[in-house]
């Protein structure tokens, strides 16, 4: 490959304003962008000078000009992609399905850490899905996200073709087929929950806006950052030009964790526990649900006869986990939040197993349960692999658990109200009773 020249002022870096992207080939251990950021100007330009690019005789070169002291290069052609990009050309590539464009906020956060790794190797998607990065931060964020970015290409990923970072959502969503969206606010001390929904809730309307601008009319969005069930409605409602049904808030780690519990319980291994589901809110009134779950194909009640235990014990332990991490560990979870993200993509990308279901938190309208309509409530959910999903309807649901479901329903309208001036739904009332309960985890 020929080499690039660039010439810039010392103090100018590709990467300071607000917009600026970062693209990256698996092919490379350094991009061209990065050698420009990293070696020293060849020599002096004036203000108006303009930086040329040379690649290969047959590739299409990219054009670099500066514009009052910043270095902005044509979307056309990105270094290295001028050569190396056409994956029909490539043999190795030529079975590969079709580039799929996946957005992450909060990217430079230590959930992301874990899960981005997991995305470029094509454990989520599969060994022949390439995959485009569309990594989103904050303005303060931004070198963190050139360093990820920088791991992520040192990895060399075969399938990570593509790798944008930004810190504007109108920008970074372009053309997503899947949202992942993990940044937010965690609550700090004396903070009230209304404030955290208001606070939070405020971000998420701006993403939904521009998911709904930016973004493929059939995104998949998964909401991560907390309250994710509120966050997700407040998502949806702001972008009407996407299907309701396509915004999920994550629920799976609290089904993990229950499975987890269960398969302690009774003295097995965890892959023996199946048709577990998490019904409500991600919080302390979520509802971890015995009655249908099952352990080696048996009922969890036939298998594990302590049923106080399961009333009792197993409910808080699965209600309390997160906060027993941070105990544990000093912080809350990052890896098995990663984890039980890849889990909820796969469960939408492959066939649910027959007779089993897994959890999300997805928009009641329509649901079987009785469950008010207008939130986004975690329910047992199947899919054919499609990205879509249907709610399971062979689901007993006992006075047991239409009780614990009530005092979870009520806990969102609850927070439903309080964010009303952010789903356009009238003046925010915020009532959320005299126990102002946490989500697993919180401080």
């Amino acid at each position: 490959m020929a080499m690039a020249e660039l010439s810039t002022p010392k103090t100018t870096s590709p990467f300071l304003n607000s917009s600026s992207r970062l693209r990256l080939s698996s092919k490379l251990h350094l991009s061209n962008h990065f050698r420009q950021l990293l070696l020293p100007p060849l020599h002096t330009t004036t203000p108006n000078s303009k930086i040329s690019c040379s690649v290969s005789q047959n590739s299409q070169a990219p054009v670099a000009v500066q514009e009052n002291g910043l270095v902005k290069t044509k979307k056309e052609c990105y270094g290295v992609f001028c050569l190396t990009y056409d994956l029909k050309a490539e043999e190795e590539t030529r079975s590969w399905k079709k580039l799929i464009n996946i957005a992450v906020s909060g990217a430079a956060g230590m959930i992301s850490n874990h899960l981005l790794f997991k995305l470029a190797s094509g454990e989520v998607f599969g060994p022949d899905q390439p995959i485009a990065l569309k990594l989103l931060g904050s303005e303060r964020s931004i070198q963190a996200l050139e360093g990820v970015a920088m791991e992520l290409e040192d990895s060399l990923f075969p399938l990570l073709r593509e790798v944008d970072i930004g810190t504007d959502p109108n920008e970074v969503f372009q053309d997503v087929e899947w949202a992942i969206l993990i940044g937010a606010k965690p609550r700090g001390p004396g903070m009230e929950r209304a404030d955290l929904l208001d606070i939070n809730g405020q971000i998420f309307a701006e993403q939904g806006k521009a998911l709904n601008e930016a973004a493929s009319p059939n995104v998949k969005v998964l909401v991560v950052g907390n309250p994710c069930n509120t966050n997700a409605l407040i998502c949806l409602k702001n972008a009407p030009n996407i299907p309701a049904k396509n915004f999920h808030a994550l629920t799976r780690l609290d089904e993990n964790r229950a499975k987890c519990q269960l398969a302690l319980k009774a003295g097995v291994f965890y892959d023996k526990v199946s048709n577990m589901t998490i019904w409500g809110n991600h919080s302390t009134t979520q509802v971890p649900d015995f009655l249908n779950a099952r352990i080696n194909g048996l009922p969890v009640k036939e298998v594990i006869t302590d049923h106080k235990w399961l009333e009792e014990g197993f409910t808080e332990s699965v209600q309390k986990r997160g906060g027993l991490l941070i105990q544990k560990w000093g912080r809350s979870s990052a890896a098995s939040t990663a984890v039980s993200i890849v889990d909820a993509i796969k469960s939408l990308v492959t066939p649910t197993p027959e007779g089993d279901w897994f959890s999300s938190g997805v928009y009641t309208d329509g649901n079987p349960y009785g469950i008010e309509e207008g939130l986004v409530f975690s329910m047992p959910c199947r899919s054919k692999g499609d990205g879509d999903y249907e709610l399971v309807k062979d689901v007993e649901i006992d006075d047991y658990l239409r009780k614990r479901i009530a005092k979870s329903e009520a806990e969102l309208l609850a927070e439903k109200r309080c964010v009303a001036h952010l789903t356009g739904e009238g003046i925010a009332y915020c009532d959320l009773g005299p126990v102002d309960t946490m989500l697993p985890g919180e401080v």
